[in-house]
């Protein structure tokens, strides 16, 4: 029979997150975004990207 040691085995560390492209900054918060900085067009985060679409939905 193999010895019980009464300890568990550690997981491995997870790893460091990878760093991406240079991400573009918001042009209204300068607040990182998800699109690389070679993206053409209007940059905005997420929060910008939401408050957006609910300014300009329709109001019904």
């Amino acid at each position: 029979m193999s010895e019980y040691r009464g300890t568990e085995p550690t997981p491995p560390a997870a790893p460091a997150p990878a760093d991406g492209p240079p991400f573009a900054d918001c042009v209204l918060c300068q607040e990182p975004t998800e699109y690389p900085e070679s993206y053409k067009g209007i940059t905005l985060c997420p929060v910008c990207e939401w408050r957006e679409a609910e300014r300009t939905a329709c109001s019904g």
